[in-house]
């Protein structure tokens, strides 16, 4: 009889740690850094105060730049050291135990929509790129479109790939705070040739701030499909989007979408997901890292090919992982749950619109980021009349502000409004980019 993963060495690369209920210890030992780690009662996550305490940020910075690398809210933190404390005092027994106690794929699909079996479980979304990119099926003189917007993780895993490569511009770099759904549209309809196998975007840009419309993307990707009469897949960057903007897939439109999970959703550093649907994983991938999960390891005990099915598990690189962190994902998606994905996503969005309209008031500051919430999530970037955007950051910081530098060759001003900023914060950031805008 064939041994699967989970009778080899379970634990392995499918496996994750539910959120603490259920993780009891092993023999009913308890360690004193796993009850210190759950010990206080949670915050009320009904008000964005609540939601800002659990958070170990210091509270003398005004945190805008916490999107870039997430501090780990307190659940995810005491999922960590739960897993870490019990695989440190056992680590056989409790990898042993672990892939029965955890879902982090599971958890994934239950935030997002789907199936866990559709969900590939990466460290980063640079890793989920290079497997997604490696592993597309191009015929004879079949392209990859992408952009000139995307971040050096998706043009370098293009490059990588050895595919044929095409980019286009969606919008005018000069002026992307005028980029409207429309022109996007327009520029990639135009743009989708006879030969175009997929199309590869970014959803947020964080050199711009940019939001692409994906309504409005998803069908000009299915309508180029139906008049070359073979399905064109649509993959997308999403990290930027991730918990920033009310993600629900499958949808819209999207074949293929690579997240880290260390951003935006607060997950534990080092976490990803590359999803995609059952149709475009069957018709477009194949499995290019030897996998240790859905019994891949017991085919090659047995002698037999491990199998591409299903394709989530198939994907997922095999070895042995940071397990602590990877299990501990399921909290990072309670704890978005708890807050409320829409309610979060509303609240980002206002965040934002008051950064930009602040920023838009200061004389000698140039806007970068469209206003318009249907092209615009998150990230605020901006440039001040000659200040280098790096200067302004030291700057700022001396003021006790976090914002960071676009890494781009055209470099802006950026800020990232997410859940631990608050409307004083904001205020306080307009005010110091307006003292640097006049001299002070």
């Amino acid at each position: 009889m064939a041994l699967t993963r989970r009778q080899v060495l379970a634990g392995g690369a499918a496996a994750a740690g539910a959120a603490l209920s259920g993780c009891g210890d092993r023999g009913g030992k308890r360690t004193a850094a796993a009850d210190a780690a759950r010990a206080a009662a949670p915050e009320d996550l009904s008000t964005w105060a609540g939601v800002r305490r659990e958070l170990p940020l210091d509270p003398r910075i005004r945190q805008f730049s916490a999107f870039l690398l997430a501090a780990h809210p307190r659940p995810v933190r005491a999922a960590i050291e739960h897993h870490r404390a019990l695989l440190d005092a056992d680590p056989e027994g409790y990898l042993r135990a672990g892939e029965a106690r955890a879902d982090p794929a599971g958890a994934a699909a239950g935030y997002l929509g789907g199936a866990r079996d559709d969900i590939a479980l990466t460290t980063s979304t640079t890793m989920g790129l290079a497997i997604l990119y490696r592993a597309l099926r191009l015929r004879g003189r079949e392209e990859i479109l992408s952009t000139v917007h995307d971040h050096f993780a998706t043009d370098e895993a293009l490059r990588l790939s050895g595919g044929r490569v095409r980019r286009v511009r969606l919008y005018d770099p000069k002026a992307p705070a005028n980029a409207s759904a429309d022109e996007i549209a327009s520029r990639l309809r135009a743009a989708i040739r006879p030969r175009t196998r997929a199309v590869a975007i970014t959803w947020v840009h964080s050199s711009t701030g940019v939001k692409l419309p994906m309504d409005e993307i998803g069908a000009v990707v299915r309508e180029a499909g139906e008049r070359r009469g073979a399905k064109v897949l649509l993959c997308v960057d999403g990290v930027h989007a991730l918990a920033a903007e009310d993600v629900r897939l499958p949808g819209p439109g999207i074949d293929f979408l690579a997240a880290g999970c260390h951003k935006w959703l607060m997950g534990p550093r080092g976490t990803g997901i590359l999803w995609g649907t059952p149709a475009a994983w069957n018709a477009a991938s194949r499995p290019l890292i030897p996998s240790f999960a859905n019994a891949s390891y017991g085919a090659w005990i047995a002698g037999r090919v491990p199998p591409a099915d299903p394709p989530g598990p198939a994907m997922t690189p095999g070895g042995f992982q940071a397990y602590e962190h990877r299990w501990a994902l399921p909290a990072a998606f309670t704890f978005q749950e708890r807050i409320g994905k829409a309610r979060a996503a509303a609240r980002i969005h206002a965040l934002a619109a008051r950064m930009k309209a602040g920023l838009a008031d200061v004389r000698g500051v140039r806007l970068v980021t469209p206003r318009g919430p249907d092209v615009s999530a998150g990230l605020v970037c901006a440039d001040i009349a000659g200040v280098d955007p790096g200067a302004a950051v030291e700057r700022l910081a001396a003021d006790r502000i976090s914002a960071t530098v676009t890494p781009y060759a055209e470099r802006h001003l950026r800020f990232g409004c997410g859940l631990a900023v608050h409307e004083a914060d904001v205020d306080a950031a307009v005010a110091a980019v307006a003292r640097i805008a006049r001299g002070g």
